[in-house]
């Protein structure tokens, strides 16, 4: 996060939805996060996909930036 956004601030928050893990992490970065093929959120997305989970990315230039996923609980 630091590296990519120069955030100094992220703040993470953990609940159950719907019968699903929600992870959800905002920062005070850059924004602009990219889903690019082969790297860091594509490769999370693929993770998550994998489990029946999701990832959306919201990160409009200027910031901030939220990732949230979801995993379902069974």
């Amino acid at each position: 996060m630091v590296k990519h956004s120069g955030a100094d601030r992220a703040d993470l928050a953990l609940a159950l939805v719907d019968g699903h893990l929600e992870v959800t992490v905002d920062d005070n970065g850059c924004g602009g996060a990219t889903d690019v093929p082969g790297h860091g959120l594509a490769g999370l997305r693929e993770r998550l996909a994998g489990v029946d989970g999701t990832l959306v990315v919201a990160s409009p230039e200027g910031g901030p930036t939220r990732l949230r996923a979801q995993v379902p609980l069974r």
